[in-house]
């Protein structure tokens, strides 16, 4: 049902073409990551960059990683969370506060994966909808939206974290939500905070974290989102040209995604 996952050498790719199955010391074991697709980028993203699990599939790709896609709001029914290693929730432009039935359908299935120990990285909507399904509080920050290329602090938990540790203290990430983790879990872990929010990356179990920002986009992206935010960013005191002048690359936060990945492949690394 889904594509598998696999990550490969580049002599294994060059066999696979030949129609051979190379065997080395590089070969992965066979693993299934799943991509939760739970909104659409606006239709010019969509357009000229591609709609959010693509975004997470050219960055995983360009890292040798492939991943199959589950749309939950078709109304299909949701994958047994024991044919799964790994999975990924995109962003959105509902609102969790809204509960919507396909994502209030979600919370359960996330519980279940959780409790399998089934890899997660939710971001930003995802973030969000795996901190309520575990226990948080989410709804709409007080101070308005945060949207830019932001800088991003670990705490000391989170300099410590098997995944998040592998960034540097502060890092720069792009973001864009009204919503926010206003209260995480009790069981969670803070992993990364900023000025703006105080629960930016959070850790739910051996294998299970969530970010507030958008590890997939690229600068581009970024900008795109910002030119859309023109007037709300100015109704809230905003320069918004200001912002999209100091977009920048996050190779930091985009690294996250493949050490994320390897970390589906090789379960022991995430302790």
């Amino acid at each position: 049902m889904y594509r598998r996952l696999l990550k490969r050498s580049s002599h294994e790719h060059l066999s696979t073409h030949l129609g051979l199955r190379a065997q080395s010391r590089y070969d992965w074991p066979m693993t299934n990551l799943l991509i939760i697709k739970v909104g659409d980028a606006f239709p010019e993203v969509v357009r000229d960059y591609g709609d959010f699990e693509t975004l997470f599939q050219q960055a995983l790709t360009a890292e040798g990683f492939t991943a199959s896609v589950f749309d939950p709001r078709t109304g299909a029914p949701l994958p047994d969370p024991a044919t799964i290693d790994g999975l990924i929730i995109t962003g959105s432009h509902s609102m969790v506060s809204e509960r919507e039935p396909w994502s209030e359908a979600l919370q359960p299935w996330l519980r279940d994966a959780r409790a399998r120990d089934v890899a997660m990285l939710g971001v930003c909507y995802g973030h969000q909808l795996m901190a309520a399904a575990f226990g948080g509080h989410v709804d709409f920050h007080p101070e308005g939206r945060e949207s830019g290329t932001l800088a991003v602090r670990l705490t000391e938990t989170g300099r410590a974290d098997a995944l998040l540790g592998t960034l540097p203290e502060r890092f720069y990430a792009h973001l864009t939500h009204a919503q926010s983790v206003l209260e995480a879990p009790s069981d969670a872990q803070v992993l990364a905070f900023n000025d703006h929010d105080a629960n930016q990356a959070l850790r739910y179990g051996p294998r299970q974290w969530s970010v507030q920002f958008h590890p997939e986009f690229t600068p581009e992206v970024m900008r795109a989102y910002l030119e859309r935010q023109r007037e709300v960013l100015s109704d809230l005191g905003r320069d918004p040209q200001k912002l999209i002048d100091e977009v920048a690359m996050t190779p930091e936060a985009t690294g996250l995604l493949t050490s994320f990945a390897g970390r589906v492949f090789n379960p022991a690394s995430s302790t």
